[in-house]
């Protein structure tokens, strides 16, 4: 079905009766972010909304991660092409609208770590069930990043403002058990059983009277859409900004010299 949304190699989308299930498909770099994927997302949730067939997605990462975050190389790029970087930005404001605004229930099956992109995904899905081995990071401030995607965009609704400030301000990793505990997933799940136990969940719910369960989703999103819209241009701006910062620079030249070795 890539095809038929016309979606790059980086993302399969494929059909089960009514369920869409839309698998990041970087597995040699455990999905990490390059341009390709990244244009794909941010046109993918329109796509999957006019989908008339469909009637819930699930969303997860081919091999062991759900989404390693920003490929470096890429990073490297858009500090340098101004033109990219604009439209990279303009596709990061599309995939945080498009996922809030899109009618269909969608169940995260985070199968591996989730960081950076991976973690905004996952925290923008509507159920998320997620690995006992897995985690979530937002390391954007770490590497010399804003985040205008991600965690301090969407967090502060999931979680309490002060957690969400805790895990945005220093990037650490949050568990399995713990993402579950303060809000951040719904069910973890043995390692196995993720992608089983997300079906499950979206056949149900695919299976639930359509336009009253479309309509509840949209009422509860409401909430989310308003603060993401008070957040995102200003997050999005600084994003930009911090694109040129020396501190970034000096990430990627450190881990750009350690790929060469």
């Amino acid at each position: 079905m890539s095809g038929a949304y016309g979606m790059p190699p980086e993302i399969e989308v494929t059909a089960d009766g009514p369920i869409r299930i839309v698998t990041l498909n970087r597995p040699e770099s455990l999905n990490a972010t390059n341009h390709a994927l990244h244009e794909g997302l941010g046109a993918l949730f329109p796509r999957l909304d006019a989908d008339e067939e469909a009637r819930a997605v699930v969303l997860t990462g081919a091999g062991r991660a759900f989404s390693a975050g920003g490929d470096f190389s890429y990073l490297d790029e858009l500090t340098k092409d101004d033109e990219l970087r604009r439209r990279t930005l303009v596709d990061a404001r599309r995939i945080v609208t498009g996922m809030v605004q899109c009618r269909l229930p969608i169940v995260a099956a985070v199968n591996g770590p989730a960081v950076g992109l991976g973690c905004s995904l996952a925290a923008l899905s509507d159920i998320v069930f997620i690995a006992e081995s897995a985690y979530l990071a937002d390391p954007h401030v770490l590497v010399g990043l804003v985040a205008a995607d991600g965690g301090p965009v969407t967090w502060p609704l999931l979680t309490s403002l002060q957690l969400a400030k805790e895990y945005a301000l220093t990037g650490d990793r949050i568990s399995a058990r713990r993402a579950a505990e303060i809000g951040l997933a719904n069910h973890v799940c043995a390692d196995g059983e993720v992608m089983s136990s997300a079906m499950a969940c979206a056949r149900r719910l695919a299976a639930m009277p359509r336009r009253t369960l479309e309509d509840t989703k949209r009422v509860l999103n409401l909430h989310l859409e308003r603060a993401v819209l008070a957040t995102l241009d200003f997050a999005i701006a600084a994003e930009d900004r911090s694109f040129l910062s020396p501190e970034l620079r000096a990430t990627l030249d450190r881990r750009l010299s350690q790929r060469k070795k």
